[in-house]
């Protein structure tokens, strides 16, 4: 009873209601509920610490940024997932739609973040890689743990300058090659011509490939995955897009607390567990097959190696023509 009258009491304030509408939508830091809520830090700390002394919110630290979410598990998850179907009156949708409208200001900023520094940085990138560990050591360990893997058709998520790509070329029978940012799809172009494979350049968004569901053999995420602040979402979408049995290759850093990295560099996240990793798996179909680690360096490289449901485990996937595509001009 104690525990249930700690969570209505949390819930009985209009400003944590809508802290848990955005919540619902993306995992945010306090300073960003306030930008959203346009209410100053402390109050916004006092707001989600009630949250989070009930159980409702979870807190998730990560360097110096802490990151917060809804509880999923136990009665107070199923607690608010009631709650979540509660009608809200028409003065109470309206700040809800507000609300929401604030926040696509924080996913546009986020990316604009990440954005900025590929163009500031894309010619230098591979370099900027091969601070963390040598890069050598870490592709012979990919194309270690792919050996006698058929590749068939293969995406490459965040393909900068096209160097995962380029090594797995000769074994591949097709490439999709995929980038956020016009000015590394350039460099790629240049950097895989002549490749013995087709490969096609895509503009697109790793939270919504433009690919269609159940069309690609292979997946590799290279380095990449530390960019995004939903990689759950991004595990997701990559299940969503791969045929039965076929894998997804994440290639990260172990966790860490290079500050530098969030600062400089526009990582979102400092690195992910084992763990985080098997979990994410699961919710998309996926099993963990094998993991790597790879010391050296300032930091610790990981290899996640994951296998979709084959078809027979899973439910028919509607398959479609080729999906639509953005695709860069010549």
């Amino acid at each position: 009873m104690t525990e249930l009258l700690d969570i209505f009491r949390a819930l009985a304030d209009p400003t944590r209601l809508r802290i848990l509408a955005l919540l619902r939508e993306m995992e945010l830091a306090i300073g960003e509920l306030a930008v959203v809520l346009d209410q100053s830090q402390p109050r916004v700390s006092r707001h989600v610490r009630i949250l989070v002394d009930a159980g409702v919110v979870e807190r998730r630290r990560e360097g110096s940024w802490v990151f917060l979410r809804l509880a999923q598990e136990g009665p107070v998850g199923e607690t608010l997932a009631r709650a979540e179907k509660w009608p809200f009156s028409p003065r109470e949708a309206l700040v809800i739609a507000h609300d929401a409208r604030r926040l696509v200001a924080i996913r546009t900023e986020r990316a604009a973040a990440a954005e900025r520094y590929f163009a500031e940085h894309a010619a230098e990138w591979d370099a900027i890689r091969s601070r963390h560990v040598a890069e050598s050591e870490v592709e012979a360990a990919m194309l270690a743990i792919m050996h006698n893997r058929r590749l068939g058709h293969l995406l490459d998520v965040g393909t900068g300058t096209g160097r995962m790509a380029e090594i797995f070329a000769p074994t591949a029978r097709r490439i999709t090659a995929l980038d956020r940012s016009p000015e590394m799809l350039r460099i790629a172009r240049a950097k895989l011509a002549g490749q013995p494979v087709p490969i096609d350049l895509v503009q697109g968004d790793f939270l919504n490939l433009p690919v269609t569901d159940a069309s690609v053999d292979t997946i590799v995420i290279h380095q990449a995955l530390h960019f995004a602040h939903e990689p759950d979402r991004v595990i997701a979408e990559a299940g969503r897009v791969l045929r039965g049995g076929g894998h997804l290759l994440i290639v990260d850093f172990a966790p860490h607390e290079d500050e530098e990295l969030r600062t400089m560099a526009a990582h979102a996240r400092l690195g992910f567990s084992d763990a985080q990793i098997r979990g994410w798996f699961a919710s998309a179909g996926m099993g963990l097959e094998n993991s790597q680690t790879l010391e050296g360096g300032e930091l610790a490289v990981k290899l996640w190696l994951g296998r979709r449901r084959s078809d027979e485990d899973q439910s028919p996937v509607t398959h479609g023509g080729d999906g639509q595509r953005k695709r860069l001009a010549a």
